[in-house]
């Protein structure tokens, strides 16, 4: 019989706070047999399940700390078309319908997430409109080169090129050269989402276990995943843990993704007349420098801004320390604002910047998708997806990303943020000195 027990709580963020689904799922103390295991109770995880069961396949989802607990529930909140960064790397490795799948693949993950959310009334806030920031006047070339290409793949939703003048009608900042306005992109509250589409799994019949770290996998037939104080026997197996899935559970998938740590801060509330002077519109806001500010406001009207990618694998010493300068610098209208709330997490990036979905070379009924690089709001609904339709037998998608190759990183877990941060460190340098 499954017990409950009192495992690794969320972290002490904005999210947490004001979560409102708080359904609790029993810990795996049982050998069960499903067609499809998951492991990892993040976006990626949830929403294969979700795909799966409406697919007719049993499945069970192991998380080892409570559904969310990593990125899923921790990051910025903001929904951004777009999977990957600069598809047209591929091209070589996918040819030209390759790069337009990838290209309307990062269109239709924004609308998975929305027909989710409307088709099970998950509470999140869901906020259309974000707005991408242009800190030079290169930045302005990059975003006109996106806006064509939306153009030419049919983008359904408002875009509008905004010089300096322009974004005053967005954002209380003068910290920009212009941006490019979005309506098909928004927000929302991240853990709300994860949390509630879980509660949508579990109701439509998925096995969801908390507090369930997967130990072991072998690879068989059928492979099998032990835990604990239980086994799962299955005709598939996807890893979904992401940056918390571990060299040693999986070698081939944990040594291609790289733990970096991105963090958070939230005000206290703001006054109806500073939040309307700071963002007028309600909209979410990157910027496109590689040690990118990324804002927005929460629902009771709080800032919540985000940024400090870190490679070393290092936290801050004080979140709030290292990332209010930044927001001060954005927007000096809130130096006297108290901040209620810092916390930061895990994401996984790759080397290639493309997320990763493929199979084990040496098992291939063993799936695997992590490496978002920080945008996985959306491709991770598109990974659940692309995952399920291969497994139900349509693997076109599926493959597209198969056949991308990623770079293992040299050195093994101890070696490999020390030689990432030495390279992200020579790029912003060069952002710095050449622009």
């Amino acid at each position: 019989m499954a017990a409950f027990r009192s495992g690794q709580p969320h972290t002490s963020s904005y999210y947490a706070a004001t979560a409102k689904y708080t359904q609790r799922y029993p810990i795996l103390e049982e050998s069960i047999d499903v067609d499809v295991c998951v492991v990892g109770g993040g976006f990626s995880g949830i929403n294969c399940a979700l795909e799966l069961v409406g697919r007719g396949f049993t499945v069970a989802v192991l998380e080892a700390n409570k559904i969310g607990w990593g990125a899923s529930g921790r990051n910025g909140g903001e929904l951004i078309r777009g999977i990957g960064h600069g598809v047209e790397q591929f091209r070589s490795q996918i040819g030209d319908e390759g790069v337009r799948a990838l290209e309307l693949m990062g269109i239709e993950a924004v609308e998975i997430v929305r027909d989710r959310v409307q088709a099970h009334s998950i509470d999140c806030d869901l906020t259309m409109g974000y707005c991408d920031l242009a800190t030079k006047p290169c930045h302005m070339t990059e975003l006109e080169h996106d806006y064509e290409q939306l153009q030419r793949n049919g983008y359904q939703h408002e875009l509008k090129m905004l010089d300096r003048d322009g974004l005053s009608d967005v954002i209380g900042s003068n910290q920009y050269v212009g941006g490019m306005l979005d309506m098909g992109s928004g927000h929302l509250h991240p853990l709300n989402l994860v949390t509630g589409e879980a509660k949508a799994a579990s109701d439509l019949g998925v096995q969801i276990y908390e507090d369930t770290p997967a130990l072991s996998i072998q690879k068989a037939e059928k492979p099998l995943v032990k835990t604990e104080k239980g086994q799962v026997r299955c005709q598939y197996l996807v890893l979904a843990g992401n940056a918390y899935i571990g060299h040693k559970l999986e070698p081939h998938v944990g040594g291609k993704v790289l733990p970096a740590g991105s963090y958070i801060i939230a005000t206290e509330p703001l006054s109806d007349e500073l939040a309307d002077a700071i963002i007028p519109k309600n909209m979410a806001f990157a910027d496109m420098s590689i040690a990118l500010d990324y804002y927005r406001l929460s629902a009771d009207k709080r800032l919540l801004f985000g940024g400090l990618c870190t490679y070393s694998g290092k936290d801050p010493r004080d979140i709030t320390a290292a990332l209010r300068p930044n927001m001060n610098k954005v927007f000096p209208q809130l130096k006297d604002i108290s901040i209620d709330f810092e916390w930061g997490g895990m994401i996984g990036i790759g080397a290639n910047r493309l997320p990763q979905i493929g199979r084990l070379p040496d098992a291939p009924n063993i799936m695997f998708a992590q490496a978002y690089a920080g945008h996985g709001v959306n491709a991770t609904h598109m990974a659940g997806k692309v995952i399920a339709e291969a497994l139900a037998g349509q693997a076109e998608r599926f493959d597209v990303f198969a056949k991308v190759k990623h770079m293992t990183f040299p050195g093994g877990p101890m070696f490999r943020s020390p030689l990432l941060a030495i390279g992200m460190s020579y790029y912003r340098l060069k952002e710095v000195l050449w622009g």
